[in-house]
């Protein structure tokens, strides 16, 4: 491995496109948790919990294609080809095996990454996620882009706020709230817009029954995105897995609960050493 954080690299993935990624931590001794973040955030969505992990698990967190200061090429964004862009840069950096996990779409990511490319993925945590989105998402999640295309990022601000944290949390920490509304305003509206229709077209439920490697599952009681009910889909999708089920959280549990978060990802690191 050439784990020599903490640092940003960028690389240039198998299809051309730069996706850009931070590694935490340096040592070899070390497990390796590779995380993809939410929609419309970056790698810094992963700062509060690689900070609870220092000096017992190596995070790698990319920024993921479309988003941050990754690149979107040109053919239509599919999670198949956005679970490769972590697949490049675990080669980049010499890692066999990680622990991989993801927030909302990110979680998708991760299924799809446990799900095409096992022999590389130790342990999977699946965060505030699902496995499909239901028969009406290509039309939920167009509409959404279509807000955005018309009206603008800010118009979705309102909404994606009251998703995203408990009202006690944003009252609470109101400067995590603002740094997540600038993080989501800086996005490109077209790289927005293809995004929303790959988790539009996402299908993971074929998948569930193949995936093998020890799983957690974590979700807020409030999470009105991807609700219990879908966590639980996955929980009875997954044999042996772990299905944690967050009081008072909403959406986006890695910055509203990271310690929470960071012990999940650590179980996950310790099992996979036994």
């Amino acid at each position: 491995m050439k784990l020599t954080g903490p640092n940003t690299q960028t690389l240039t993935s198998s299809d051309g496109v730069p996706i850009h990624y931070r590694v935490h931590g340096s040592s070899a001794d070390l497990p390796v948790v590779a995380l993809i973040h939410s929609l419309a955030m970056d790698h810094r969505f992963w700062d509060p919990v690689a900070k609870l992990l220092e000096g017992q698990a190596c995070v790698v967190a990319i920024d993921a294609r479309g988003h941050g200061k990754s690149g979107r090429g040109t053919a239509p964004l599919t999670a198949a080809r956005m679970a490769d862009d972590l697949l490049d840069v675990l080669d980049d950096l010499q890692v066999p095996q990680a622990v991989v996990g993801g927030a909302s779409m990110g979680g998708c990511l991760a299924l799809q990454f446990a799900g095409t490319h096992p022999e590389r993925c130790s342990g999977l945590a699946l965060i505030d996620t699902t496995a499909w989105y239901g028969p009406t998402a290509p039309k939920d999640w167009e509409d959404r882009a279509m807000k955005a295309k018309s009206q603008g990022l800010s118009a979705l601000v309102d909404f994606q706020k009251t998703r995203w944290f408990s009202e006690a949390f944003s009252l609470r920490e109101p400067s995590v709230v603002d740094d997540s509304i600038a993080i989501f305003l800086a996005n490109d509206i077209d790289a927005y817009v293809a995004t929303c229709r790959m988790m539009g077209a996402f299908d993971g439920r074929g998948f569930l029954a193949n995936i093998h490697m020890p799983t957690r599952i974590l979700v807020g009681d409030e999470d009105y995105a991807a609700p219990v009910a879908m966590a639980q889909v996955l929980h009875e999708g997954i044999t042996g897995s772990r299905l944690d089920i967050i009081p008072g959280a909403r959406h986006l549990t890695p910055l509203e609960v990271p310690h929470i978060v960071a012990d999940t990802l650590r179980a996950l690191c310790q099992e996979n050493q036994q």
